[in-house]
């Protein structure tokens, strides 16, 4: 009987200041799109950060096809939520979340600490040094 392979934690350096965006007179009133923490992380690194893939995969201690696979899934359905104009809600996913302080970090987490003073600016919220996140 072969067993279930472990869960590999995704790092991510910070939560979304807003987990829940949509039109303002949304088009359709059926089910939210949900994107996870870790397809967030790939669209916050790759995208506004302009993290290469690798660099990425790295930082968030997966491999980039891994790392490719959550980027792509989560454009799909960035674009879902715009061209349907359907609420989208950010939540859930297998992450590790690094702390803000500069301690008990795992290794590459967080390279760049502008993404804290940028969190800070935002009034957004410490979680602390280490959470996990496991929604099945």
């Amino acid at each position: 009987m072969d067993l279930p392979r472990p869960r590999k934690w995704r790092n991510v350096c910070r939560m979304p200041g807003c987990s829940r965006f949509g039109p303002l007179d949304p088009c359709r009133h059926d089910d939210p799109i949900v994107m996870s923490v870790d397809e967030y992380e790939t669209i916050r690194l790759i995208d506004l950060e302009e993290l290469t893939q690798e660099e990425c995969a790295r930082q968030m201690n997966v491999a980039r096809t891994t790392v490719q696979g959550i980027y792509n899934d989560a454009r799909k359905k960035l674009a879902g939520a715009l061209i349907g104009g359907r609420l989208l809600l950010i939540e859930g996913g297998d992450y590790r979340l690094c702390g803000g302080d500069g301690q008990s970090r795992p290794e590459g987490c967080c390279r760049r600490r502008q993404c804290w003073r940028d969190q800070e600016q935002h009034h957004c919220h410490d979680h602390g040094d280490m959470e996990t996140e496991d929604v099945g």
